[in-house]
This record gives structure tokens, C-alpha cells and sequence, in this order.
């Protein structure tokens, strides 16, 4: 559809000096760095082996660090780490250290929440620029800035902030603004989780939650009666569900004109322990986005295709979160939600011979011939077909391409380029 700007909206647009937007993408691994940035990315996020929220990611050394700063620039990109733990007494020693690496290695900036590590990284990592986490939970404009006073770069607002609250923020406070726009939202108030560390001792605040709001729970009668409990005592009856407390997930993918408008700096993906496919789709679709709005803004039109293509990542049920009202019951999911149609990644596109039409695919996932693959990437590659006939390097047939990393050629129909992925439906 066709998106009309009322003469209030058009005042607003022009009063903030519409400007375009930074997309920053998660990046839990190397490779995932590099498919963040060929699809659009203009920054990624990533975590170091230590201070950061993640601890499960598949997370950078410092030599990792250095290949994929090099990546970033060689394309225009920027790196950020998250250093973002609340940390105890015992985190401390070496951070001094952590940082000043960090600052040699040629990081962009850090997304920080304790004030011991902020005033570390003025001293030990002067180069870097210090971004507010959202952990931070700031929702205010004085707020802001209050920590644009403390020399911090850029505000990364809670993602309980509305649309207006943003433009108040913006108009009062002359600094980056940066928000999540698409991913998991968390049941606890920005992320201050206790319920990870009470069932599991694993502490969401240092980089451990074991998502314990995603779990299924039974009602009991009392307290008292929970370890000697017969089926019977249970409230929730025989043959229904158990519940959960998991929110649904973020998505503003059709609200791109109100958030350029509002002046948000950056758009934040969530997703740093996601798939490839996950961050190659949902990345691809917010830069269509972005750069359709920003090439005609009194003419945008919001595609299907990017909507459809969102469905294709989706982990679970979609909505604006606090953008426009108080999220209540029906934005959780308290029983078995109903996915959209997923999707794996079924192989990257390595090479593609023009005059025979054969491409060397790098297989990533199990698929045969007669399976229905559809091809897309970062340069409008968009297709379906079905799977020929396949071969292994030397040309000798194969019946299924079932090995990890396996190298095959097969026909496509149509042209495809380096870094393109074919995925097949589940």
C-alpha cells in the first residue's frame, strides 16, 4: 500500500531534517558478521569473551574481532561489542585491559551499562564511543541527558519507550537515539531478569539467562501441595496446555515512515544467537525498507514481499511491542503459538557459470532432488525451482547433498550471484 503523509507528519519530517537511518544487525559469529554486512547491514553488533549479555553466542576472540573489523570497513560498515554487564566485583580485574584491546583492534564502540565499566573505557579505550545499553532502562529525556553529560555516544533506549516518548527525547536532547525494531522481547522490565537466576542460578545480567520465560508451567493447588501433587490437583485441567510467560516478538517492518520521522539514529535487530537465515532474511527486508522510504518518502509503498519474507524468519507471533499502546494479554503467548512457515538454510551460492547456468553451491542443510529450494539475496536475487539433477565436484551424480559443507553443482534457473542463499521450506 501506499503510504500518505498528512501536512502534520510532512511538518514534523521537515522540522527533524529526515535523515537515513543506521541499520545495525546482530552478529554471534564471524560468518554471521559477513552476511549481516553483504545484506545491508551498516553496523553489527558482536560480543567479546568476556562482559558481555551472551555468554552462549558463539563469541570473538580478539583475532575474530580483527578480521571482522577489516571485513566492516573493506565495506563501509561499522563494529560495536557488547560490554554490557552489570559486572560484580570479580568482573573487574583485566577490564582495564579488555578495553584498551578493544580500542587497538579499531572497535567502533561499545554498548555498556555499568558506570564503572563507562568510566574504564574514558580512560583505557579513548577512541571507542560508549553506547548506552538498553539495560539501562532509560525512558526519559532528562535521563538522556544526564548520561549525554557523562560523555556517553549514543542513548540505546528501553524497548518499553512509545513513539512519542522517542520524539519527546529527540526534541529535548541532541544525541544519537538508538532502538530495537524487530526480535525477542523480554517478559522482565528491559531485560532485568530474576527469574533466570532463582530456578537455574544462571544470572541474565551477567550473560547467562536460560530464557525460563519461555518454559511450560502448571498451576497447582498451593505451594504446599506442589511435590506431592497427583494430576488430579491441578488447575490446569487434563488435555490443555500447559502455559507460558513468553512474549511475542518485535516487529516494525511496516512502520519505517513513523520511525524515520520520529529521528531514531538506529534501528536494532535482536538476534545475536539467531541463524544466518534469520539475519540474512530479516536484514534484507528493513534495508528495502529504509531505502525505498528514503528514496521517495511522500511516495512510499510497503511491499508484500518484505512482509512475506519476515514471515519466513519468524520464530514467533509478531507485534509493535510499546511503539503505539501498552502491550496486554493477547501480546503473550500462553499456549502453543502457531509458527509461520519456517524455513532452512539449505546452501550458499559459491559460484555461478553464466554460459552452462550451473552454480557451486556449499550445502548447509539436507536437500535432494525433486525438493522445491527458492534462491534470494542482498542483489534482488528472488526465485523458486525445483532441484535437478545434482553432482559433487568431480561430476559424479548424487542422490541427496547430505553432508555438512559438501560442495555440489546443479542448474539454476536463473542467474545467481556469490553469497546468494537457497533455503527450502520445513
Amino acid at each position: 500500500m501506499t503510504i500518505t503523509l498528512s501536512r502534520e507528519e510532512l511538518l514534523g519530517t521537515r522540522r527533524r531534517k529526515l535523515a537515513e537511518p543506521e541499520l545495525l544487525a546482530p552478529a554471534g559469529n564471524l560468518e554471521k558478521l559477513k552476511f549481516a554486512i553483504r545484506y545491508g547491514a551498516d553496523a553489527v553488533y558482536i560480543g567479546g569473551q568476556q562482559y558481555g549479555l551472551r555468554s552462549n553466542a558463539d563469541n570473538f576472540s580478539f583475532q575474530q574481532m580483527r578480521e571482522g573489523v577489516a571485513y566492516a570497513k573493506k565495506h563501509g560498515a561499522k563494529v560495536f561489542v557488547a560490554t554490557n554487564i552489570f559486572a560484580h566485583n570479580e568482573d573487574l580485574p583485566g577490564l582495564k585491559d579488555y578495553l584498551s584491546e578493544l580500542d587497538r583492534i579499531g572497535i567502533d564502540a561499545i554498548i555498556v551499562a555499568d558506570p564503572a565499566i563507562i568510566e574504564t573505557a574514558k580512560l583505557a579505550a579513548p577512541n571507542v564511543e560508549l553506547h548506552l545499553s538498553t539495560q539501562q532502562s532509560t525512558l526519559n529525556w532528562q535521563a538522556v541527558k544526564f548520561w549525554k553529560d557523562e560523555g556517553v555516544h549514543r542513548v540505546v533506549l528501553g524497548r518499553e519507550a512509545s513513539m512519542q516518548e522517542i520524539e519527546t527525547i529527540k526534541d529535548h536532547v541532541d544525541i544519537e537515539i538508538e532502538v530495537f525494531i524487530h526480535g525477542a522481547m523480554c517478559s522482565s522490565y528491559s531485560g532485568r531478569c530474576v527469574l533466570s537466576n532463582h530456578f537455574t542460578d544462571r544470572d541474565s545480567n551477567r550473560g547467562g539467562c536460560c530464557q525460563s520465560c519461555r518454559w511450560k508451567y502448571d498451576l497447582f493447588i498451593s505451594e504446599e501441595e506442589l511435590m506431592t501433587a497427583s494430576y488430579s490437583d491441578r488447575l490446569v485441567e487434563e488435555g490443555e496446555n500447559p502455559f507460558t510467560m513468553s512474549a511475542k516478538d518485535l516487529c516494525m517492518i511496516e512502520h519505517i515512515p513513523e520511525l524515520i520521522r520520529s529521528g531514531v539514529d538506529s534501528f536494532k535487530i535482536e538476534g545475536r544467537m539467531k541463524s544466518i537465515h534469520y539475519v540474512a532474511t530479516v536484514v534484507n527486508a528493513y534495508r528495502q525498507a529504509i531505502d525505498a522510504y528514503m528514496r521517495d518518502p511522500y511516495n512510499y509503498e510497503l511491499k508484500q514481499e518484505w512482509l512475506d519474507e519476515i514471515g519466513k524468519a519468524a520464530n514467533r507471533p509478531l507485534n509493535t511491542g510499546f511503539f503505539f499502546d501498552e502491550p496486554d494479554h493477547e501480546d503473550h503467548i500462553y499456549t502453543p503459538e502457531e509458527k509461520p512457515q519456517a524455513y532452512d538454510f539449505a546452501g550458499l551460492v559459491l559460484e555461478y557459470d553464466a554460459e552452462s547456468g550451473y552454480a557451486l553451491i556449499e550445502q548447509r542443510n539436507h536437500f535432494k532432488p525433486g525438493q522445491e529450494v527458492e534462491f534470494f539475496g542482498p542483489d534482488h536475487t528472488h526465485f523458486k525451482q525445483i532441484v535437478g539433477e545434482i553432482f559433487d565436484e568431480e561430476g559424479q551424480p548424487l542422490d541427496a547433498a547430505r553432508h555438512p559443507l559438501q560442495r555440489i553443482r546443479m542448474k539454476v534457473e536463473q542467474p545467481v550471484n556469490r553469497f546468494d542463499i537457497m533455503r527450502k521450506r520445513i
